[in-house]
């Protein structure tokens, strides 16, 4: 049975204004990270090492010519980054006169994979900016975050006589194959590692920050055989061998979206660079382009509700429109239960599951499952979904099926049963849709040279190879989210006395609660005890910690998508097609390729 339909006019208008904030959010970003039109961002590509085709956005500021060389900074991101994480960097130096390649490692962002290979990217990074007529070769800095310093480290070593000074951020040397550190290797470092930095056992063998200055690796590094005085002078910027070590009160992630170290990068190349712009480095204007970027990036996640919305009332479309069924959900304390079961075992399960398979089992990858750190999302999520299935099914066939309720009152089937022609129309709504947003996406990122995104959260156009990669892992998060829509709406729904449900909105804010406040307490467990000047309350998973990060707006999106389009078809699939291709998206475009294809 159909439902009234909602006024076209209130939907064009909700499409309107969701596409006018991807775009007001898009010039300001743009305005921003041309600093108001002085400085020209390209979009590179070069071939590197073994035929790998690397990426990169190039920043050029305003007057530089082969006749008017300047100064270069190669600028590197960290593990499942890509070249946009760097901006903030980025933007900040070629403010101030540098040439500036922001990098895709390989197997991130549109650089060939594998990830790890050929020094992480970073030599062939270096060795293209050198090249650059309009940079000066005399005056190059190499700067990284976290694994972006193990390619800054590959690169100083590949080529010594390429650069002059390094910023190396939240990393050390000595790992995952990259050379030891001496005392001149790399030349003039500034390193710089945040009191709270999760990472300090993995990359430093101390459980707490603070303690690296005490390592041997660090004592080498320096060149000392006493404890590393922070902020400490070592060595001579003259004769290429300086030694910093500086600690601001920050954590991993931090490093690159706060005032602070930015500054600090800043000042250190203008320190051992000759040329650029002597503005302050305090003054920064990072932070509005980050603005720009999270309107754009709601306006996108809007785009998919009115989008959706505009094609229900479609001619095609609208037979999936119908009635919510008969509410036949949990209720009182059940739900209660059913709830708390909902937030626990996700997080009970967020650690171990993800390492059945993929995160540092790189080894394991395929050409089918690729990337290594998506598998580990994957299985955390099927079995999640197996034990809410099973749960389901218990609750059900133990006690809901006594009340006459049936696979129709959870929006599964029709009254004639499976209606396969239904089915297929949400699927093809839910195609439609992604296709809509994602096109929006390159069009903005074609006139802004931009993507979607905020902190460690973004919404990225794929590689050509990215595609391929979609379809591996869509099926397995189609299960997840077509489970997931079953419980949501089927036992968690809430119901008026009178059978009927709540409105589609407290449905939504109920249903983004239940996905992500297990999340947001998880990270609280985490990092208070690390603040507190202790360590991460479970010490041996900093990088799934940082993950639970974008789980919060991932599940959220989920959330709110599942609810709105159950609500508007009385039925899971739109919501479960729409929501398994967004995840799938969000998360293939975000993370590294292990396998080389």
């Amino acid at each position: 049975m159909g439902i009234p339909r909602s006024s076209s006019g209130k939907v064009s208008w909700f499409l309107i204004v969701s596409i006018l904030m991807v775009f007001v959010g898009g010039l300001l970003a743009y305005w921003v990270q041309t600093d108001g039109g002085k400085i020209a961002v390209r979009d590179t590509r070069f071939m590197g090492t073994d035929g790998t085709m690397m990426s990169g956005l190039l920043y050029i500021p305003q007057g530089v010519t082969s006749k008017n060389p300047a100064p270069g900074i190669l600028a590197i991101h960290g593990y499942i980054n890509s070249r946009e994480t760097q901006d903030v960097f980025a933007i900040e130096f070629a403010r101030r006169g540098y040439v500036v390649l922001a990098l895709d490692q390989t197997g991130h962002g549109f650089s060939d994979p594998p990830a790890f290979s050929n020094g992480f990217g970073g030599p062939d990074g270096l060795r293209y900016l050198r090249s650059l007529d309009i940079v000066d070769p005399n005056n190059i800095g190499i700067e990284g975050h976290s694994m972006g310093g193990y390619a800054t480290v590959c690169a100083a070593a590949k080529y010594p006589d390429y650069y002059k000074s390094t910023v190396i951020l939240g990393s050390a040397a000595g790992l995952r194959g990259t050379p030891e550190g001496t005392p001149e290797l790399p030349h003039n470092l500034r390193l710089i590692y945040s009191q709270y930095d999760e990472f300090a056992k993995f990359m430093y063998g101390v459980d707490m920050a603070k303690d690296i200055v005490k390592t041997d690796k660090l004592k080498k590094w320096f060149g000392t055989t006493d404890p590393v005085q922070v902020d400490k002078m070592y060595g001579s910027i003259e004769a290429g061998n300086a030694r910093q070590l500086l600690m601001p009160a920050n954590i991993h992630t931090g490093d690159h979206f706060k005032n602070l170290p930015i500054s600090q990068a800043i000042e250190w190349f203008q320190m051992t660079l000759k040329g650029g712009k002597a503005i302050p480095p305090t003054d920064q204007i990072w932070i509005r382009k980050q603005i720009g970027n999270l309107i754009s990036l709601i306006g996108m996640i809007l785009f998919f509700f009115a989008f959706g919305s505009w094609l229900l009332q479609t001619k095609y479309f609208s037979p999936i429109r119908e009635m919510e069924p008969v509410c036949k959900p949990f209720r009182g304390g059940l739900w209660w239960i059913g709830a708390l079961l909902l937030v626990i075992i996700p997080i009970l399960t967020f650690f171990r599951f993800q390492h059945f398979y993929g995160v540092d089992l790189v080894a394991n990858v395929t050409a089918r499952f690729s990337q290594a750190m998506t598998s580990g999302v994957m299985v955390w999520a099927v079995l999640n979904a197996v034990i809410s299935l099973i749960l389901f099914l218990v609750w059900h066939y133990a006690n809901n099926r006594k009340t006459g309720a049936s696979a129709l009152n959870y929006g599964i089937t029709w009254q004639d049963g499976l209606a396969w022609g239904k089915i297929g129309r949400s699927f093809l709504l839910a195609v439609t849709t992604t296709i809509a947003a994602y096109l929006l996406l390159c069009f903005s990122g074609w006139l802004f040279n931009m993507d979607f995104r905020f902190f460690v959260f973004a919404v990225k156009q794929m590689s050509p190879l990215g595609f391929q990669i979609f379809l591996s892992y869509f099926i397995p998060f189609f299960f997840y989210c077509l489970v997931l829509g079953m419980v949501l709406n089927g036992q968690m729904r809430r119901c008026q006395r009178n059978g009927k449900p709540v409105g589609t909105g407290q449905s939504m804010i109920i249903n983004m609660i239940l996905m992500i406040i297990g999340y947001i307490g998880l990270l609280v467990y985490q990092y208070i005890p690390l603040l507190s000047g202790g360590t991460l309350a479970i010490p041996g998973e900093p990088l799934l910690t940082i993950l639970g990060y974008q789980f919060i707006p991932l599940l959220a999106i989920v959330g709110l998508l599942t609810t709105y389009f159950y609500h508007k078809t009385g039925h899971i699939y739109a919501g479960a097609f729409l929501s398994a291709m967004v995840i799938t998206w969000i998360i293939v475009a975000a993370q590294a390729t292990h396998f080389k294809f």
